[in-house]
Protein backbone atom coordinates (compact mmCIF):
# COMPACT_ATOMS: atom_id res chain seq x y z
CA UNK A 1 0.00 0.00 0.00
CA UNK A 2 2.57 2.45 0.58
CA UNK A 3 4.51 2.10 -2.80
CA UNK A 4 0.84 2.65 -3.65
CA UNK A 5 0.73 6.32 -2.22
CA UNK A 6 4.08 6.93 -3.32
CA UNK A 7 3.01 6.20 -7.00
CA UNK A 8 -0.04 8.51 -6.68
CA UNK A 9 2.17 11.52 -5.45
CA UNK A 10 4.46 11.59 -8.38
CA UNK A 11 1.93 11.80 -10.39
CA UNK A 12 0.16 15.16 -9.19
CA UNK A 13 0.93 18.70 -9.87
CA UNK A 14 3.65 19.90 -7.75
CA UNK A 15 2.64 21.99 -4.54
CA UNK A 16 4.11 24.75 -5.42
CA UNK A 17 2.73 25.37 -9.03
CA UNK A 18 -0.95 24.53 -8.03
CA UNK A 19 -0.28 27.11 -4.25
CA UNK A 20 0.91 29.82 -6.95
CA UNK A 21 -2.14 28.81 -9.08
CA UNK A 22 -4.45 29.84 -6.07
CA UNK A 23 -2.82 32.46 -4.95
CA UNK A 24 -3.01 34.07 -8.51
CA UNK A 25 -6.84 33.20 -8.42
CA UNK A 26 -8.14 33.99 -5.80
CA UNK A 27 -4.85 36.64 -4.19
CA UNK A 28 -7.88 37.73 -1.15
CA UNK A 29 -8.93 34.47 -0.22
CA UNK A 30 -6.82 32.34 2.38
CA UNK A 31 -7.24 28.32 1.19
CA UNK A 32 -6.96 26.02 4.11
CA UNK A 33 -4.49 23.19 3.04
CA UNK A 34 -7.17 20.08 2.99
CA UNK A 35 -8.40 22.30 0.47
CA UNK A 36 -5.25 22.89 -1.32
CA UNK A 37 -5.10 19.08 -1.55
CA UNK A 38 -8.55 18.11 -2.59
CA UNK A 39 -7.68 21.08 -5.76
CA UNK A 40 -4.21 19.23 -6.00
CA UNK A 41 -5.95 16.02 -6.38
CA UNK A 42 -8.81 17.06 -8.75
CA UNK A 43 -6.84 18.37 -10.71
CA UNK A 44 -4.73 14.90 -11.05
CA UNK A 45 -7.66 13.22 -11.05
CA UNK A 46 -9.26 15.63 -14.57
CA UNK A 47 -6.15 15.38 -16.35
CA UNK A 48 -6.01 11.75 -15.50
CA UNK A 49 -9.40 10.90 -17.06
CA UNK A 50 -8.77 13.40 -20.09
CA UNK A 51 -5.63 11.67 -20.76
CA UNK A 52 -6.90 8.39 -20.13
CA UNK A 53 -10.07 8.64 -22.77
CA UNK A 54 -7.71 10.94 -25.24
CA UNK A 55 -5.20 7.51 -25.45
CA UNK A 56 -8.40 5.38 -25.95
CA UNK A 57 -9.44 7.74 -28.97
CA UNK A 58 -5.42 7.59 -30.21
CA UNK A 59 -5.68 3.87 -30.03
CA UNK A 60 -9.02 3.64 -31.76
CA UNK A 61 -7.61 5.46 -34.32
CA UNK A 62 -4.56 3.09 -34.63
CA UNK A 63 -2.43 6.06 -34.17
CA UNK A 64 1.17 6.02 -31.76
CA UNK A 65 1.35 9.56 -30.85
CA UNK A 66 -1.77 11.28 -28.80
CA UNK A 67 -2.22 14.65 -30.87
CA UNK A 68 -4.14 17.59 -29.42
CA UNK A 69 -7.50 16.75 -31.52
CA UNK A 70 -7.53 13.54 -29.53
CA UNK A 71 -7.55 15.43 -25.88
CA UNK A 72 -10.03 17.89 -27.73
CA UNK A 73 -12.21 14.56 -28.73
CA UNK A 74 -12.12 13.88 -25.15
CA UNK A 75 -13.36 16.75 -23.51
CA UNK A 76 -16.51 16.44 -26.07
CA UNK A 77 -16.72 12.58 -24.59
CA UNK A 78 -16.56 13.03 -21.31
CA UNK A 79 -18.92 16.17 -21.05
CA UNK A 80 -16.61 19.18 -20.74
CA UNK A 81 -17.44 20.67 -24.25
CA UNK A 82 -17.43 23.97 -22.31
CA UNK A 83 -13.61 23.71 -21.85
CA UNK A 84 -13.02 22.77 -25.70
CA UNK A 85 -13.03 26.75 -27.04
CA UNK A 86 -10.36 27.21 -24.02
CA UNK A 87 -8.79 24.32 -24.92
CA UNK A 88 -8.67 24.94 -28.71
CA UNK A 89 -7.33 28.25 -28.01
CA UNK A 90 -4.11 27.38 -26.28
CA UNK A 91 -3.31 25.24 -29.51
CA UNK A 92 -3.64 27.42 -31.62
CA UNK A 93 -1.06 29.90 -29.21
CA UNK A 94 1.27 26.93 -28.86
CA UNK A 95 1.18 26.65 -32.66
CA UNK A 96 1.68 30.25 -33.13
CA UNK A 97 4.65 30.10 -30.80
CA UNK A 98 5.88 27.01 -32.92
CA UNK A 99 5.60 28.98 -35.86
CA UNK A 100 7.53 32.27 -34.75
CA UNK A 101 10.44 30.42 -33.85
CA UNK A 102 11.03 28.25 -36.61
CA UNK A 103 11.09 31.59 -38.66
CA UNK A 104 13.68 33.56 -36.32
CA UNK A 105 16.54 32.40 -38.60
CA UNK A 106 14.49 34.22 -41.42
CA UNK A 107 14.34 37.63 -39.44
CA UNK A 108 18.32 37.83 -39.02
CA UNK A 109 18.66 38.72 -42.65
CA UNK A 110 21.90 37.00 -43.01
CA UNK A 111 21.38 33.79 -45.84
CA UNK A 112 21.41 30.53 -44.80
CA UNK A 113 24.62 30.31 -46.67
CA UNK A 114 26.71 32.53 -45.23
CA UNK A 115 25.22 30.82 -41.97
CA UNK A 116 26.32 27.57 -43.02
CA UNK A 117 29.81 28.71 -43.74
CA UNK A 118 30.08 30.86 -40.43
CA UNK A 119 28.77 27.19 -38.43
CA UNK A 120 31.55 25.39 -40.51
CA UNK A 121 34.30 28.38 -39.86
CA UNK A 122 33.51 27.77 -35.63
CA UNK A 123 33.78 23.93 -35.93
CA UNK A 124 36.96 24.32 -38.02
CA UNK A 125 38.18 26.95 -35.34
CA UNK A 126 36.96 24.28 -32.05
CA UNK A 127 38.67 21.68 -33.92
CA UNK A 128 42.18 23.32 -34.28
CA UNK A 129 41.52 24.63 -30.36
CA UNK A 130 40.56 20.63 -29.46
CA UNK A 131 44.08 19.43 -31.51
CA UNK A 132 45.99 22.47 -29.64
CA UNK A 133 44.78 20.56 -26.06
CA UNK A 134 45.36 17.31 -27.28
CA UNK A 135 48.67 18.37 -28.84
CA UNK A 136 49.88 20.38 -24.99
CA UNK A 137 48.90 17.40 -23.46
CA UNK A 138 51.12 15.25 -25.35
CA UNK A 139 53.94 17.13 -24.97
CA UNK A 140 53.18 17.05 -21.33
CA UNK A 141 52.81 13.31 -21.47
CA UNK A 142 56.05 13.35 -23.02
CA UNK A 143 57.58 15.50 -20.68
CA UNK A 144 56.48 13.79 -17.66
CA UNK A 145 57.59 10.32 -19.11
CA UNK A 146 61.00 12.28 -19.46
CA UNK A 147 61.39 12.78 -16.41
CA UNK A 148 60.49 9.86 -14.77
CA UNK A 149 62.84 8.19 -17.09
CA UNK A 150 65.64 10.27 -15.90
CA UNK A 151 64.75 10.08 -12.69
CA UNK A 152 64.46 6.46 -12.67
CA UNK A 153 67.80 6.39 -14.53
CA UNK A 154 69.31 8.57 -11.83
CA UNK A 155 67.92 6.40 -9.20
CA UNK A 156 69.70 3.46 -10.71
CA UNK A 157 73.13 4.95 -11.46
CA UNK A 158 72.90 6.02 -7.27
CA UNK A 159 72.39 2.26 -6.44
CA UNK A 160 75.27 1.54 -8.36
CA UNK A 161 77.06 3.83 -7.13
CA UNK A 162 76.62 2.53 -3.74
CA UNK A 163 78.32 -1.10 -4.85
Amino acid sequence: MASTDKEDEELTIPRAAMNKLIKELLPDIRVANDSRELILQCCSEFIHCITSEANTICESQQKKTMSAEHVLTALDKLGFSHYKSEAQSVVNDCKRKRRRQSTRLEHLGIPEEELLKQQQALFAKAREEQERIDKQEWIQMQAAAIAQQNQFTNSQSNEDDEY
